[in-house]
């Protein structure tokens, strides 16, 4: 394996595990924020103990992310130097504010909010997780700005001198319309994931019937809260979907396994790749005309296939077709099991066999979100920064044992970082809200 792919895998290990604790991060500081609302404007301590419960779970997952998100934007250094050199000037400023202001203040604010439960007023305490939920999404908002420039580049300028991408209009790359399409998508679905999170906890002890007035509680809050996030989900990825037919037209045709331009192109419910003899394996029940709609707005719009671009250009088309079509089918499962969630939110026993598919659901909401950007990078492969800068041009110069060696390193200490997640969390949550302070 050469030091493209192993500098690859390396990024996308340390990517994959800090994006485990992100998700619920944002979602969680958001239903924290209701519900010490409702404790403030009630003055019921009721929700004051519903608040500081999942608390506790929300400040174990921070922690741990805390710990995962140091190490990546050192290997923008060690692993893609000449990433760094050539768009450094636009990348690294959008990365200084996020660490610099956003993180900063939620870092100092949860602060006061994890001690100051006794210290500070109910109106400053509250203020304080609703700074920690802002500064949250503030910070993913300059993270995804990045990446968003690195999906549709604006706002540069080229200095042939110096061979570097320079900034030229700070107002064009946040403005970025790629980028705040990929933010809105991304938020929502991290807030699904502490939707169903919290749907799901709740889903075991009521099970059990544990603390039933307080996750009965829990689960009927969460369950508004999902469904209305799984349904604006859906309108954010259809909204990002046509923007990257617009933008990335060799992704759209390998997200779908689209080989031959035409009009009128139907979307097939069965598919599978065939890249060596660029065409399908299996093709099957077409609906005529859905896949130009869905892009375009047109059953008559125009869809290029992936002949229409050099095969030194096509994105891998397998990867990419089967991590859609598994976040697609994911998102099937989201609808249900939240509606049927709404539906039943206001029962003293909800459906136990909706309880039970609660329950097994929670990894669920992760692998579709890692699945989603699994699409998103994958899907702009060849390119490091589209249209400008190959991801072969961008490593840095260092041997392939070196990054093996790292990399392994990685895994190792990321795993057990993951699994020690998983253990307070699990035992925290099964706890319930009786348990001592973490």
């Amino acid at each position: 394996m050469d030091v493209v792919m192993l500098s690859r895998l390396q990024f996308a290990v340390a990517v994959f595990f800090h994006f485990i604790f992100v998700p619920l991060t944002l979602g969680l500081s958001v239903i924290l924020a209701w519900m010490e609302t409702r404790y403030v404007r009630t003055g019921d301590e009721f929700w004051k103990k519903q608040a500081k419960f999942w608390g506790k779970l929300f400040l174990i997952n921070f922690t741990l992310g805390v710990v995962t998100g140091i190490t990546l934007e050192f290997q923008f250094g060690t692993n893609w130097s000449r990433y760094s050199e050539y768009v450094g000037d636009i990348f690294g400023s959008l990365l200084a504010i996020e660490a610099t202001v956003a993180f900063f203040l939620e870092s100092t604010f949860l602060a006061v909010w994890h001690f100051g439960w006794k210290r500070v007023g109910k109106k400053m305490h509250l203020a304080s997780i609703y700074i920690v939920a802002f500064a949250g999404n503030l910070s993913a908002l300059w993270i995804i700005l990045a990446n968003g420039f690195m999906q549709h580049p604006v706002g540069y300028t080229i200095n042939e001198a110096m061979g570097r991408a320079e900034l030229a209009n700070f107002w064009q790359v946040v403005t970025n319309g790629y980028a705040w399409g990929m933010y809105a998508h991304t938020v929502l679905a991290s807030w699904a994931v502490g939707g169903f999170f919290v749907l799901g906890v709740s889903a075991w002890h009521l099970l059990r019937k544990s603390n039933v007035e307080f996750f009965r509680a829990s689960f009927k809050m969460s369950a508004v809260f999902t469904l209305v996030l799984v349904l604006l989900l859906g309108l954010s990825g259809d909204q990002q979907g046509k923007t990257v037919a617009q933008l990335q037209p060799a992704k759209l045709a390998a997200l779908e396994s689209h080989w031959e331009t035409g009009r009128n192109v139907p979307f097939y419910l069965l598919a599978w790749p065939d890249e060596a003899n660029e065409g399908n394996k299996v093709q099957a029940i077409g609906i005529p005309g859905l896949l130009s709609w869905i892009a375009y707005g047109s059953t008559d719009a125009e869809v290029k296939g992936l002949k229409d671009f050099a095969k030194e250009d096509r994105p891998p088309v397998v990867p990419t077709f089967l991590s859609f079509r598994g976040m697609i089918a994911m998102a099937g499962i989201f609808v249900l099991l939240a509606v049927g969630a709404f539906l039943q939110r206001k029962k003293d026993e909800p459906c136990p066999l909706l309880l039970k598919a609660l329950v097994w659901n929670i990894p669920l909401p992760y692998i579709a979100i890692m699945l989603g950007w699994a699409v998103a990078e994958i899907g702009r492969q060849p390119w490091i920064v589209y249209g400008l800068m190959r991801t072969s041009d961008a490593v840095s110069p260092v041997p392939a044992e070196n990054v093996a060696i790292s990399l392994g390193g990685f895994i190792v200490v990321y795993s057990l970082l993951g699994l020690l997640d998983i253990y307070l969390l699990r035992k925290y949550a099964i706890k319930g809200p009786d348990a001592q302070e973490v």
